[in-house]
């Protein structure tokens, strides 16, 4: 997962004032974001029902009609918030009906950090990590479950079309979870996941492979990987042994580097990382 030595500094986003986040909530429940218009895009709020509550969520689909490929986007340790809306917006755009929840529902609503979060502070990371905590493999498996099922309640989703899976920091670890979980998924993306998707407990991420029938995009982070180069290696082994289809790559920049607002966001890398899973969705969704 996420620690003070591998997510370092700030995250920086002026939509995440309080004030600045419900007005625009409430412009996209309207339907009135002149953006949304100009990208042609529609994004809706939504509540999804789950075994243990309700999740706020939102949900972004190509505004022409027609249905689409149903993608899950799993956010990092830092919750729902603008730079996710944006990867769920630019996804959306691409052909795909998205839904981006608040994995934290269970603790809080969404925004879970303010406009200029600290990672590094002990305080605020210990309150995100207990929100973290509080979702237990069994709560992620059925929240999984009902994402899903909720994409297929859409009248934008195509059911006849396979579905999408993709998440950031401790995203990746839920993103291998989904897979096992739902036979409705036929595409992994892990971005910066981590030491978290190898571990040396019976419920390691990497030991799931083999129970699900997706094909694999894993970018690992080039300080996670200093940190434990042999996470990649067990994961290529894992895919072969599953005969999984699966790239596994390091990347030139650190862990977040895929969310704008981070202090190690890095531009080039995160267009190279969407413009590899733009290719195994065009594939594997197909």
């Amino acid at each position: 997962m996420c620690d003070e030595f591998i997510h370092p500094g700030l995250v920086s986003d002026s939509r995440l004032s309080r004030r600045t986040f419900g007005l625009m909530t409430a412009a996209v429940a309207g339907g009135a974001g002149a953006a949304h218009a100009q990208s042609n895009v529609t994004e809706t709020d939504v509540t999804v029902k789950t075994p243990d509550g309700t999740c706020d969520a939102v949900v972004f689909h190509p505004s022409t009609k027609g249905k689409w490929p149903a993608v899950l986007i799993w956010p990092d340790i830092m919750g729902l918030r603008p730079a996710f809306r944006d990867m769920g917006r630019r996804l959306a755009a691409q052909g795909y009906t998205v839904l981006v929840v608040n994995p934290f529902y269970r603790s809080a609503h969404a925004p879970v950090i303010g406009d200029n979060f600290d990672f590094s502070n002990p305080e605020s990371r210990a309150r995100l990590t207990g929100y973290r905590a509080a979702m237990t493999n069994d709560g992620v498996d059925s929240d999984a479950v009902a994402y899903l099922a909720f994409l297929d309640t859409l009248p934008q989703t195509d059911k006849t079309r396979k579905a999408g899976v993709q998440g950031y920091c401790m995203g990746g670890a839920l993103s291998f979870r989904t897979a096992a979980a739902s036979d409705r998924i036929w595409a992994v993306g892990s971005f910066h996941g981590g030491n978290g998707l190898v571990t040396d407990k019976p419920d390691s991420p990497h030991l799931l492979i083999a129970k699900t029938h997706a094909a694999f995009l894993v970018c690992q982070a080039q300080n996670d990987d200093a940190t434990n180069p042999k996470v990649k290696e067990d994961l290529k082994a894992a895919f072969a042994a599953s005969a999984k289809t699966a790239t596994v790559e390091v990347y030139a920049a650190n862990h977040g580097w895929c969310v704008p607002g981070g202090a190690v966001y890095n531009q080039a890398e995160a267009e190279r990382a969407w413009t590899n899973l733009s290719a195994l969705y065009k594939t594997a969704l197909a």
